[in-house]
Formats: C-alpha cells, sequence, structure tokens
C-alpha cells in the first residue's frame, strides 16, 4: 500500500486516497483478498467523497467517486471499432477439433502446436480502450465491425480498474484495447432473482440475458444496482510487444485486469483433449462461479497467428470447442406432485423421453407452484428442457407457438398424494408443504430428526439403519420406534458390514440391546427436547424452549390458540400459525398421544436463573476455542438468554469466535453489539 504524506495539501490527500482505494478495489473485486473492513473503506470513499465536494477540481476522470455519475442517455451511441471483433468458428466433437488442430499443424509447418485454452463464457463480450492507463471507452461487439458505447456504465462495474499501474511501476501501454466479457456469478444472479420477487418484478430467464440487459441500460445508475463483473481474455491492440498470447495475459494480470483463472498452455491436441473433458466436467458438475459453454482454444504464437491469417469473419489460429446441448425440445406427458424428505412437495413434470446433455431425460423439476404460474406449463404442452451432468433436468418455457388449445393446467393438490395430511404455503414461502408427522416420503427424515441428540437422544439409530426400518416396514409412524424390541433389532441387517459371501450380516444382540436401552432411556424427556423433536416447522430448539417456559405441561399447548402462541416472546404470526396447524391435525395428536402412552414423561423446562444475558438474544458466530458451540449455548441460556441462529435489529449480542463471517458483517451493519470470545467469558464469569 502507498504511504500517506505527512502535512498533506488537499490534493496530496486526494491523490492518496484515490491510490489506496484502488488498491483496495483491486484486493477486494479481482484479487478477493480484502484487507480492511467495508468500514474502513466507507470511511475512505467519504472522506474522498468530501474533499472533491469542498474541492470540486480535485475530482478526476479515474476517481472512485466517478464510477456511478451523470444523467441517463436517450441512447447508445454507435461506434466502430478500431479492429473488427471477430465471431470464433465452432466445433462440436473430438473429430471435428482435430481436423483443426492439422489444418493449423499443416499450415504451420509443425508437428505440435502450443495452444491456449480457456472457458467459453456466456456474457456479453466487450471492447475496453486505455489511453495512457486511463480508461476512454467501452464498446459492446455489436456486429463486430459497430458495437453500442456504454463507457458510462462499465464505469460502474467494480473489478474494471478506471486507472492501469504496474504494482512495481514499468511502462504502462500509452494505448491498449483489451476485450473481455461481462458477466453475472450464480451467486450474483441468484441474488438479483430474489430481489426481483421481493419487488414483485418478472425473474430473469439467466445470467447472461441479465448481464447484457444491464450493461445496454440508458441510466447507468441502473446498471450500477446490477452486480456485474468482468473477465478479460485477449487483446486488440497494444502499443507494447508481446511474443505470446500467454505473455500478454500475464501482462494483464500485472495491470489490475482479472483473466480467467483456468486459463491454461497445452502442448498438442492430446492435452487441448485433456482440458476439454475437465471444463466439460467442472460445467456438469456446477463447479463454477459463472456460466460457461464451451473452450475457446487458441494458438499461443503471435507470429504463428499472424501467419495462419482469418477467413471472412473468423481467426484460423482459434476455435470454439462447444459443449454437448444442455437444451432439448420435448412434450409434457403428465404433471405429478413429488414429496420430498422435508415434506415440501414438487411439480415434476413427466416428459416424452429424449437425450440431452448425454442422457435420457422423462422428467424435469418445476419447482414450485409459483415457477409452475410464471412458466404456465400445462399438460400436453411442447417444452424446452435444461440439463447438466447430475443436475436434476428442469423445464425452461414452453413453447407458445406449438399450442393447440387443448393443454391442460394442473392445480396444487390441497392433501399429500403420499399421506392424505393437509398441504399448506407459509405466507412469503414459494413451497407448498406436507403436515403429516408420519408422511411415508419424509418418515426416514422425521425419525433421524427425532433421534438426534439434541432432541430425544436415541443413540444408535443412524440413517440408514432407520431406512431399514422403514423400507422393511416395521416403522410406519415415530411411536413404533419404542414398540422395537432386542430380537427384531438384532435380526436387522449391518449397513456397514458384509459377509464373505456379499450377504448382510445382522446387527446382533449387543447393539441391539444397547440401542434397545438408548430408547428406554429417551422416554425421560423434557419437554423443550420433545417439542424440537416433533419437528414441527419452524420450531428450532430456542423457539421449543420459549414454548416450555411459557407451558409447563404439554396438554395447555394442544389447544393454544394462534393468538396465545403470539404472545409467547419470540413467536411470531408465521411461527404461531405453524405449531397451531401441527396440533390441530388429528393424526398429529394421535402419535402424540400414542408415544405419552408408551411411557413417555415430560420434564417442565428449568426457569433459567437472573444473569449477564437475562432475556437477551445472543448469535454465535465463528469458532470458539474454549468451549464447544453447544457449551457456550448452554452457559448462555442458564444465564437467562436465548440463542439465535441469525441476526436481526432484535439481537442484543453477537459473539464472534475466530472466522466468523457473514453474520459478523450483518452485526456491523445493524449495529449489533460485537463481543470477542475474551469478553463473552469475561461476561460468563460475572
Amino acid at each position: 500500500m502507498v504511504t500517506p504524506p505527512s502535512a498533506p495539501s488537499p490534493t496530496e490527500r486526494a491523490a492518496y486516497l484515490r491510490e489506496v482505494l484502488r488498491q483496495h478495489d483491486h484486493r477486494y473485486f479481482v484479487l478477493d483478498a480484502p484487507i480492511i473492513s467495508d468500514a474502513e473503506y466507507d470511511r475512505l470513499m467519504g472522506e474522498l467523497e468530501e474533499l472533491e465536494r469542498r474541492h470540486p477540481a480535485l475530482a478526476t476522470p479515474d476517481s472512485p467517486t466517478q464510477r456511478v455519475g451523470g444523467a441517463a442517455s436517450e441512447k447508445l451511441l454507435r461506434v466502430a471499432h478500431e479492429r473488427p471483433m471477430l465471431s470464433l468458428a465452432k466445433v462440436h466433437t473430438r473429430e471435428e477439433f482435430l481436423e483443426f488442430d492439422a489444418r493449423v499443424r499443416k499450415a504451420l509447418g509443425v508437428e505440435r502446436v502450443r495452444y491456449t485454452c480457456e472457458q467459453k463464457l456466456d456474457g456479453l463480450a466487450i471492447s475496453l480502450t486505455y489511453e495512457e492507463g486511463l480508461l476512454t471507452r467501452a464498446l459492446t461487439r455489436g456486429d463486430g465491425a459497430i458495437g453500442e458505447d456504454v463507457t458510462a456504465n462499465i464505469r460502474t462495474i467494480r473489478s474494471i480498474p478506471l486507472r492501469l499501474s504496474l504494482p512495481k511501476g514499468g511502462e504502462v501501454p500509452s494505448k491498449l484495447e483489451v476485450r473481455g466479457e461481462v458477466i453475472l456469478a450464480h451467486a450474483d444472479f441468484e441474488a438479483l432473482n430474489r430481489a426481483q420477487a421481493a419487488r414483485g418484478e418478472e425473474l430473469f430467464v439467466n445470467p447472461r440475458n441479465a448481464a447484457a440487459g444491464a450493461l445496454r441500460q440508458l441510466d447507468p445508475r441502473v446498471t450500477a444496482e446490477r452486480p456485474l463483473s468482468a473477465w478479460f481474455y485477449d487483446v486488440g491492440y497494444s502499443s507494447l510487444p508481446f511474443a505470446s498470447h500467454t505473455a500478454r495475459l500475464a501482462f494483464l494480470m500485472r495491470l489490475g485486469l482479472r483473466v480467467l483463472p483456468s486459463t491454461c498452455e497445452t502442448e498438442g491436441a492430446a492435452e487441448v483433449e485433456a482440458k476439454y473433458l475437465e471444463l466439460l466436467r467442472l460445467r456438469d458438475a456446477r463447479g463454477a462461479q459463472f456460466d460457461f459453454d464451451g473452450m475457446v482454444v487458441k494458438v499461443d504464437s503471435l507470429d504463428a497467428r499472424e501467419r495462419l491469417g482469418q477467413v471472412s469473419r473468423s481467426p484460423r489460429w482459434a476455435v470454439a470447442w462447444k459443449f454437448p446441448a444442455e437444451i432439448e425440445e420435448t412434450v409434457v406427458l403428465g404433471i405429478d406432485f413429488q414429496v420430498g424428505r422435508t415434506g415440501k412437495l414438487t411439480p415434476v413434470a413427466r416428459l416424452a423421453p429424449i437425450l440431452v446433455g448425454g442422457a435420457t431425460v422423462s422428467n424435469a423439476t418445476l419447482h414450485n407452484e409459483d415457477e409452475l404460474r410464471r412458466k404456465d406449463v400445462r399438460i400436453g404442452d411442447h417444452v424446452f428442457i435444461r440439463r447438466a451432468g447430475d443436475v436434476i433436468p428442469e423445464v425452461i418455457k414452453p413453447i407458445l407457438e406449438k399450442r393447440k388449445g387443448d393443454e391442460r393446467r394442473v392445480e396444487i393438490p390441497s392433501q399429500c398424494p403420499a399421506c392424505g395430511a393437509m398441504v399448506v404455503r407459509e405466507p412469503e414461502e414459494a413451497e407448498h408443504r406436507c403436515t403429516g408427522l408420519s408422511c411415508p416420503a419424509q418418515l426416514t427424515a422425521h425419525l433421524a430428526h427425532f433421534a438426534q441428540r439434541t432432541a430425544m437422544d436415541i443413540e444408535g439409530l443412524g440413517d440408514k439403519l432407520l431406512e431399514v426400518l422403514v423400507s422393511s416396514g416395521r416403522v410406519r409412524a415415530v411411536d413404533d420406534l419404542y414398540g422395537l424390541t432386542v430380537d427384531e433389532l438384532a435380526a436387522l441387517p449391518r449397513t456397514d458390514k458384509l459377509s464373505k459371501g456379499g450377504k448382510p450380516i445382522s446387527l446382533g444382540r449387543a447393539n441391539a440391546t444397547a440401542i434397545h436401552a438408548a430408547l428406554e432411556r429417551s422416554k425421560q424427556c423434557t419437554l423443550r427436547r420433545f417439542l424440537f423433536a416433533l419437528g414441527i416447522r419452524h420450531v428450532g430448539e430456542s423457539t421449543a424452549r420459549s414454548l416450555a417456559l411459557a407451558y409447563p405441561g404439554l396438554e395447555p399447548l394442544l389447544t393454544a390458540s394462534v393468538e396465545e402462541l403470539q404472545a409467547i416472546r419470540d413467536i411470531g404470526p408465521e411461527v404461531a400459525s405453524a405449531i397451531h396447524s401441527f396440533f390441530a391435525q388429528r393424526a398429529n395428536r394421535d402419535v402424540v398421544e400414542r408415544l405419552l402412552s408408551l411411557g413417555v414423561t415430560l420434564a417442565p423446562e428449568p426457569k433459567s436463573t437472573q444473569g449477564a444475558f437475562h432475556e437477551k438474544s445472543v448469535v454465535l458466530t465463528g469458532e470458539l476455542s474454549r468451549m464447544t458451540r453447544d457449551e457456550a449455548k448452554a452457559e448462555i441460556e442458564r444465564r437467562g438468554g436465548r440463542v439465535s441462529g441469525s441476526v436481526s435489529r432484535k439481537t442484543d449480542l453477537v459473539v464472534a469466535g475466530e472466522s466468523a463471517g457473514s453474520k459478523l458483517a450483518k452485526a456491523r451493519e445493524l449495529g449489533v453489539r460485537v463481543a470477542s470470545e475474551e469478553e463473552f467469558l469475561a461476561m460468563l464469569a460475572t
């Protein structure tokens, strides 16, 4: 970092602040390695804004304060590129790529060619011009010869430097044109659509459309609201000479421009193919932070590129090796509703089988009712579907032009198709859920929750064993656990061991006796643990504790109204409605009554003593070195506090251990008090 001048003039101080903020922007948006807090960054930016307000002449074009400014344009100006932005020829198979490689080798008269390989981003191509290091113009690709001037919008993208500089000095090109792609990362795209949905606005179809639409806004202030980023992959012109493409990319990185980290050098066609397969696996596994639809292969030597030249609108020295298609057309034969392990109902389209992304697809998700209605998918529709690797196929949209008029809409069922229990959709949520405690579709998940350590604490009942109990039909409801005998348990197959002949080995009497004893011990339970174990929607450990403190026995809670439940501290209308709905169902009440008749006894929640955390809401984040998270939680509750899982304006204290993340940032944003582990221990001591 630059050293601040001693007793600086306003001009010197402004220059120092501009450079410091530029370096921090580079570390945050390019290197992803910030070294100051957001609050400190905002303080420095505020100081620079105040200096430029008091001394308007200090506001230079490359100042960080000038990233968003000016009025909206009436239209985007069309400007000719100094050098055309050529398109790339495409290949789709290994054989087509080998033909390209053979042509290049023949033209150059060599046995093997050094190539660079990089992801083919699915965004909007741009060209940036820097003069004496200062960003002067930004154009979209357009038709390759003429693009649109989006300079004001490009300036809002924080990963793009407004001025280029070299970290240890050195000559910056007097003129440099760089080419790259403006994109929306997956996480940013999802956040953008969540914000659109919250405002009741139409969702964006994909990251590329959202990025393109944002960059071509007439008002740069609208562009600034979209979390765009940019990656650079080529140089159109440079006043400094280079011998190879890799040398140019290395120089761009030194200048502070982001270059794709997956870019690599390869020797010959075999290494190119290996890189292609690696990127294809990354795409299919959704392991990248942004969309890409193929791999660009370029001859590395710039001299060789000159010798190869171009044909029409494409260079002879590069090719885009496209990935297999992820989108195909088929017909919706029916729409079913699947019940997931958490009770969520998902509409699933049954499709006429189609080969897409290398696999035959006959089902595709429609996510939820909102998506079903927004896309207006009907039985009988011709639709586009998308698939990538092991990702569940999804319906993109119906092809309206192919509708005949006999297509049929479907409605979300009011009763669970798996158990017949009531289906509810809570306010502010997109999903419909089954409310049945013994729904077979979610029984294994219910049992695992019921048996976990912080609930009924039934040691030995792991997920695999529970799956065996459910699949065998021996356990059809939660209360069936307490009817299991030692003999029945002993005869169950062990899920972790097989005999030499490949047959399952039985659980054995010793293990069965231990599990049966754990079941018997769990019958002596607190009301708090029992309520949490039931798996009532929105009722976590803290809410269960609040309920147990308000109702020392279970009976009055079974008949409590929504209004009575809302009167309990920290229970709002949504949670109260979920609790009331759960106990209002006869099937759920029957399970609870059977559990009590089998010997489950509920001790009241002990009243906490007044202490340092009395009636305070506390959030734990990061790693504590002196105690576990559960131990810290117990200590807080023993002193009258309540531990919450999220930070809000109602939070009284956030205890931040090592590697504290977003919760710490949220606390600082809201002005919530933050305590270190040492301060927390001191509070416990008092």
